[in-house]
This record gives structure tokens, sequence and C-alpha cells, in this order.
């Protein structure tokens, strides 16, 4: 039964394709939540998405959930064997960041790092850009007619993001950056623990050009990746930084042919996946206070992440087991 838009009434379809598997609630740009469920429907195994409303509509077909796509305006979300592929989807604004694509990026984050079946998450553009920064185009409310929050948020919405996608998103993240990365464009590839790029990746500070000091992070995450000096160096001059000199100083830590360069990021994504992700979602999280901690401080800090780490008996007995045994691990997260 399809009501005037198209969709699914819930209630119908799961009285012929009975659901099997359910994941959510996910916040629904613009309000609500999504529930997304995954139906025996034939052959095939689809997952549909079931808002408030007891609406449907379809994500995408997939077998045995290895992939699905999630409905956004302003980015793409695909995952697929564990890797979740996000894609700032406003390439006629080489992927400027609009109030609307900001808010979904930070909902994305809290839906990917709530999702178990997430395991490491790739960052892109669509286009010719990876982001080409804020869209001041877009204009933000200002004074009264801002929110009080943000009024008096002394990180900023720009702060938020950056505090999102690095610290709140707690699983690998990787940064195909596809083309320009520009201001908080630049910023947002620099949160991720890794970089991939090839020959039309560029880089630029911008900030002083709009007679700025850095935000968005930079002036965090650009002299703990390529040194103080360098790090003056790109903000004073905004000089583009192109893709061998970003390889050379380390903005880039693959470089790859710009042809295969999302094959390249997804096959690394892989790679990270493959290993035990409660693990590995420590090892991110002491990483990360290792750059703000001395040595004693940190010591203490590894011996916390280990208790953490085993917190998937599982995957400790499996590395042991298979390690006995010859044979691939097979890790869970359990």
């Amino acid at each position: 039964a399809l009501n005037f838009s198209g969709r699914i009434i819930a209630s119908t379809f799961f009285m012929f394709h009975p659901p099997i598997r359910r994941f959510g609630p996910v916040p629904r740009v613009g309000g609500g939540n999504l529930c997304l469920v995954q139906a025996r429907m034939g052959a095939g195994t689809p997952v549909v998405y079931l808002d408030d409303s007891l609406q449907m509509g379809p994500v995408m077909y997939c077998a045995g959930l290895r992939s699905y796509a999630v409905p956004y305006e302003n980015i793409i979300l695909e995952i697929e064997d564990q890797v979740a592929v996000v894609t700032l989807n406003r390439p006629d604004k080489l992927n400027a960041i609009s109030p609307e694509l900001h808010e979904e990026i930070m909902q994305v984050c809290r839906q990917l790092g709530e999702d178990d079946g997430v395991r490491v998450v790739i960052w892109t553009g669509a286009g010719r850009g990876f982001c080409s920064g804020v869209d001041l185009t877009a204009a933000r409310p200002q004074g009264e007619h801002q929110p009080r929050s943000e009024r008096i948020d002394e990180y900023g919405w720009i702060g938020r993001q950056a505090i999102e996608i690095y610290r709140n998103l707690n699983k690998p993240t990787i940064a195909a950056v596809n083309g320009v990365a520009a201001g908080a464009g630049m910023s947002l590839a620099l949160a991720c623990d890794m970089r991939v790029g090839s020959v039309s990746s560029r880089f630029k500070t911008v900030f002083i050009e709009r007679s700025l000091s850095p935000d968005s992070g930079m002036s965090f995450f650009l002299p703990r990746i390529v040194g103080a000096s360098r790090a003056f160096d790109l903000v004073y001059t905004s000089r583009f930084v192109e893709a061998d000199e970003a390889y050379r100083i380390g903005l880039l830590d693959r470089l790859v042919p710009a042809e295969s360069l999302l094959d390249e990021a997804k096959e690394l994504a892989r790679q990270i996946a493959f290993w035990p992700p409660v693990a590995m979602q420590m090892s991110k999280r002491v990483m990360q206070r290792g750059m703000e901690s001395d040595l004693e401080e940190q010591l203490r800090y590894e011996t916390h992440g280990i208790v953490f780490g085993r917190r998937a008996p599982h995957d400790v007995e499996e590395a042991a087991a298979s390690f006995r045994e010859k044979r691939p691990p097979d890790f869970t997260g359990e």
C-alpha cells in the first residue's frame, strides 16, 4: 500500500515482509527520528527507513546488510563492509559548509558513533573539491536572531563541528581529499586521523585573507601534524600547498592516482576495519590523549586503555586462538 507521497505504510509492508533486524533510532534531518529496518523480501534483503509517522521509504537494497545508504539532503552516506563513506554533497559550491550541511555533519557523526556496524569512517567531497570552507553566501542568524545557546557558546558552531569529528566520533577516520581543502574544509580534513590524496589535492589555510585568525580547530591540528614553524608558514602566507608538498610535510599520508582515490581510501579503511574494533577505538583514544599528556600521565592512561580494550572477551580470546592455530582472526567486537 502506498500513500500519496509514494512511501509505504509500515503496517501493510511488515504484514507481508516481517522485520528481521532494526537499527536506530537515527536523528532525522529536520527533526524526529528514523529507524532503519532490515526486512525479508524475496531473494533480496532491503533496508527501509521508518519515521515517526510510520511511513517508510527505501534506503538501499543489499545482501545480508553488507551495505546501505541513509537519506540526507547535503551529504551522501553509504555504508559497506563496516566502512562508512560520508560525501559532502554541495558540488556547485565546492562543498562549502552551509548551516544545513553543518547540521547534517553533526548528525551523521552522532549516528555513526552509535552504530556498532561501522568501524571506519571516510570523509570526501562530491565533484572537484573536498571542501572550500564555510559558505559565506549562506548567512547564519546573528545577534538577537541567533539562538541563545549559540550566543553564549565559547566554542562556536564551527568549533563544535571540530569536536564532533575529532573527539566524539570514536571511530578511525580517513579524509579522501579529492580536490581543494580550504579554511574550515582544511580543518575538517586535519580533524581526521589520516588523509589520502592525489595530484588534485590542494590545501589552503585562507583565514588571514578574511582578516581572521585560524578557527575550526586549525590552530590545534596543523602544528601537531606538520610542526610549529611549517604551521606558521601556512597560516601567515595563506599559500596553496600542492599535493607533492602536502605529502612531503605530512598533510597527506598516502598519495595515490586520482582515478583510484576513493578505492584506495576504502582499501585502507578495510585494512583498519579487519582488526578488533574495541581495541581500535581505545587505540584512537589513547593516541589522541598522548598528544596532550606528559609521559607519566600517558603511561597511566595506556594502562587504563588496555583495561577497556579487553572488554571484548571474544576478541581477546580470538587473537590468541588465531595465533596459535595459524589462521586469520575473526574479530566481532564482542
